[in-house]
C-alpha cells in the first residue's frame, strides 16, 4: 500500500514517544504528596501533589497513571502487533491497526486539552498530531470498494450494528444526566473539579456518539463503509475500554468517589465490546480480501 511508508514512520514515532510518556507519568514522584485547594468556584478540590501529575486532581491523576499503563502494557505492544500485521497485507491487522491509533488519539486528545499543563504538552501535541495523521492515513489505506467481500456472510450484523447505537444512546443519556441538570440549576457538574470545561464528555458527544450510531446503522444494511467504520469503533472501544476499566480501578483504590452507574456501565461496555472484537475478527477472511484486490488491480 503506499501509505505503508509513512504510516510505519509515524507509528514508529508514537511508540518510542509513549513508551517516554508513558514512564514518566509511571514513575515520576517528586513533591509534596496530595493536599487541599479551593477552586475560583468554592469547592474543595484533592491535588495529587506528586509527579508529573501533580496539580491535577486526585481523580484525573489517577486516571492518568492508570491510563499510561493501559497504554504502555496494551496499548504500545497492539500498535507494533497490528503494523507488522498490517505491512504483510492482512485486513485484520490494518483494521486493529486503525482501531489502535484511535485509541492513541482520543487518549493524547484528552492529555492535551483535559491534563493540567507540564512538562510533557509538547510530547502530547506530538502524539496527538502523529496519530490524527496515521490514523487517517490508514483508514484511507482500505480498499473500500472489496472490504464488504471480506467479512463473512454469517457475521451478526444486527448485533453488532444494534449494540453500538444502544452504546451511543446510553453514553448520550449517561452524559446528558449529568450535564443538563447543570444547565437547567445554573450549578457546575459534580467532577468539574479546578478543570474548565467537560472535556472527555464533549468528545464522546461531539465524536464518539454520532460516529457509533453511523456505523452501527450503516453495517446493519451492510454498507461498505459500515464494515470500516465498526471495525475501527469496536476495535478503538476494546483499548478505551481496558483503560476506562484500569481508570475505575486506579480511582477505587485512590478513594476517589464515582457513581455506581459509572463503576458498571463501563467495564460491562468493555466486555461486550470485547467481545464484538471477537466476532469481528472470526469473521474477516484476508484471503478473500486480497484476492478481490488483486483481481480489481489486474482489471485497471
Amino acid at each position: 500500500m503506499k501509505y505503508n511508508k509513512i504510516i510505519s514512520l509515524l507509528v514508529v514515532c508514537i511508540v518510542i514517544l509513549s513508551i517516554f510518556a508513558s514512564a514518566i507519568g509511571i514513575f515520576s514522584s517528586g513533591g509534596p504528596g496530595d493536599y487541599e485547594i479551593q477552586s475560583f468556584r468554592g469547592e474543595t478540590i484533592n491535588i495529587y501533589g506528586r509527579g508529573l501529575y501533580s496539580n491535577d486532581s486526585m481523580s484525573v491523576a489517577t486516571q492518568g497513571i492508570a491510563q499510561d499503563i493501559v497504554t504502555a502494557v496494551l496499548g504500545i505492544p497492539l500498535l507494533i502487533a497490528s503494523l507488522c500485521l498490517s505491512l504483510r497485507g492482512s485486513l485484520k491487522g490494518r483494521l486493529l491497526l486503525t482501531g489502535t491509533l484511535g485509541y492513541f488519539l482520543y487518549t493524547f486528545i484528552s492529555y492535551v486539552f483535559l491534563w493540567m499543563y507540564n512538562p510533557m504538552f509538547i510530547v502530547y501535541v506530538i502524539l496527538m498530531s502523529a496519530s490524527f495523521f496515521a490514523f487517517t492515513l490508514s483508514m484511507m489505506s482500505v480498499d473500500i470498494r472489496n472490504l464488504s467481500s471480506a467479512f463473512n456472510k454469517k457475521l451478526p450484523v444486527k448485533f453488532l450494528g444494534g449494540f453500538q447505537i444502544f452504546f451511543a444512546a446510553a453514553l448520550c443519556l449517561l452524559w446528558m444526566s449529568k450535564i443538563i441538570p447543570t444547565i437547567i440549576n445554573g450549578t457546575v457538574p459534580v467532577g468539574l473539579e479546578h478543570y474548565t470545561t467537560l472535556v472527555i464528555q464533549g468528545l464522546d458527544l461531539g465524536v464518539i456518539v454520532p460516529i457509533a450510531l453511523l456505523s452501527g446503522a450503516l453495517l446493519i444494511k451492510r454498507k461498505p463503509f459500515g464494515y470500516l467504520l465498526s471495525s475501527v469503533i469496536i476495535m478503538k472501544g476494546f483499548t478505551m475500554g481496558a483503560a476506562l476499566t484500569a481508570m475505575i480501578i486506579g480511582q477505587y483504590l485512590a478513594g476517589v468517589s464515582m457513581s455506581i452507574l459509572e463503576i458498571i456501565i463501563f467495564p460491562l461496555f468493555s466486555l461486550i465490546i470485547f467481545y464484538c472484537m471477537l466476532l469481528l475478527i472470526k469473521n474477516i477472511d484476508d484471503k478473500e480480501y486480497k484476492t478481490f484486490k488483486k483481481s480489481n488491480c489486474n482489471n485497471i
